[in-house]
């Protein structure tokens, strides 16, 4: 069973079924558990991933420390790269490039985008990704390029 499947089914039990879920994308890398992060839509080439302002996540200036944002927009990532990548490729991570143009003071939206053609064939996929303040301004936007290659085949 795939993420989107698993996504699709834990929107059955309301509450509940998204916050185990959200758990469990987070325990794929228990450095995302630091954000507390929920899940909120997952779709092909989309994903909205909520990061709770919280103590364990700030900064001295009591704002969301950069790389907790990072880590919800990386999470974001990885939840649309599972629920878009076709059968027959599969992904990793090539590199990030985040710019940092607001203050990350509230409770954040970290999404992630890709156009369905950036899957067609093996190469790199440009995500591009963006977190939000409460108030709708944007806080990081930025791009995370994955590598995309054949899955090889199964003996």
């Amino acid at each position: 069973m795939n993420v989107l499947d698993l996504y699709e089914r834990s929107a059955r039990v309301p509450v509940v079924g998204r916050r185990a879920f959200s758990l469990a994308a987070a325990l794929k890398a228990p450095y995302f558990l630091t954000i507390a992060p929920a899940v909120e839509e997952l779709r092909p080439n989309y994903a909205r991933v909520r990061v709770r302002k919280w103590w364990g996540v700030q900064n001295h200036l009591g704002t969301v420390h950069v790389i907790a944002v990072a880590n919800g927009l990386e999470l974001a990532m990885g939840v649309l790269a599972e629920a878009t990548v076709p059968p027959h490729l599969r992904w990793i991570p090539k590199g990030m490039e985040l710019d940092y143009v607001g203050m990350a003071s509230s409770t954040l939206i970290a999404e992630a985008e890709t156009d369905p053609a950036d899957w067609a064939e093996p190469g790199e996929v440009p995500v591009r990704v963006r977190a939000t303040r409460a108030d709708g301004t944007v806080v990081v936007q930025g791009v995370i390029r994955l590598h995309t290659s054949l899955r090889p085949a199964r003996a």
